[in-house]
């Protein structure tokens, strides 16, 4: 699918109710947690860490921090025990980060103020990551986005699970609406408005078929995200890659990450050692 079109996504409006929007990101947690969607990009996301010397995984437009959890698990399996992960986004959801950081013992934590993920605080270091959510992002946006990691020098991945297909499209107006209905009541935590507004008024569903359709016609290819990647860092500090990982049962992952060259990841340290001695003594 070459077709990239902006439409608008009911979730990116801001007079939006947030309980439907809630019940949206229950959704699409459960399902990329559940297929373990982002599973095959690990080990990318392990090599970035390690080539940025990082353990942290800062997590920009977390949603409901769906799959947040495999990724955990799959980075820990990659070789890295101390890797931690931070949730933040710019509609916080911390209800929902909470039960997640009670689950792994405080491994995930989260940021309960909203972050503007094109200019990310200098409190929250950690080699960034946006999952699903990318393609919220119109182009000048996304090269902002981009940006921002670049001046910081940390690394950043870009992962949406979709392969922009035709077949996917389909899915978005069948099978998985149907998934939606028969799953919703084992959604964690609980929450009674997710029943109203699933079944008696069913805006959750229909709103979650609208934004899917749109995101993935809203997708950037993988031309188009190293020319974003290209535009972000024109002098290339950056080592960028862009392609497609494809899962065991067949669905593709979507990907853009770039990491400091080892040059300027050196020149970098040494920077912040030579300032670090020269601060006075108390």
């Amino acid at each position: 699918m070459r077709l990239r079109l902006r439409l608008f996504e009911f979730e990116d409006l801001p007079w939006f109710p947030a309980i439907i929007r809630a019940g949206m990101m229950d959704y699409l947690r459960f399902m990329i947690s559940a297929l373990g969607t982002y599973r095959p990009i690990t080990p990318l996301l392990a090599e970035g860490l390690r080539r940025t010397r990082q353990t942290t995984v800062l997590e920009l437009g977390a949603g409901g921090g769906g799959g947040t959890e495999t990724v955990l698990a799959s980075l820990r399996a990659q070789s890295l025990p101390e890797a931690t992960i931070t949730l933040t986004d710019l509609y916080p959801q911390p209800a929902t980060w909470a039960d997640i950081a009670e689950r792994t013992r405080g491994a995930i934590g989260y940021e309960p103020a909203p972050v503007n993920a094109l200019a990310v605080p200098a409190h929250l270091p950690g080699f960034r990551t946006i999952f699903s959510a990318f393609h919220h992002f119109p182009p000048a946006s996304a090269e902002a986005l981009l940006r921002d990691a670049v001046q910081a020098g940390t690394g950043i991945g870009v992962f949406e699970g979709a392969g922009k297909h035709w077949w996917e499209l389909l899915l978005a107006w069948t099978v998985l609406p149907v998934a939606q209905l028969l799953l919703t009541p084992f959604f964690r935590p609980f929450r009674l408005s997710r029943l109203v507004f699933t079944y008696l008024i069913p805006i959750i569903p229909l709103c979650t078929i609208w934004d899917g359709s749109v995101s993935l016609l809203r997708m950037y290819s993988i031309k188009g995200l190293l020319e974003l990647a290209q535009r972000a860092d024109p002098t290339s500090q950056f080592t960028w890659q862009a392609g497609k990982k494809r899962h065991w049962w067949g669905p593709q992952v979507t990907y853009l990450v770039g990491w400091p060259s080892a040059a300027l990841h050196e020149e970098t340290r040494r920077r912040k050692k030579e300032a670090l001695s020269e601060q006075p003594l108390h």
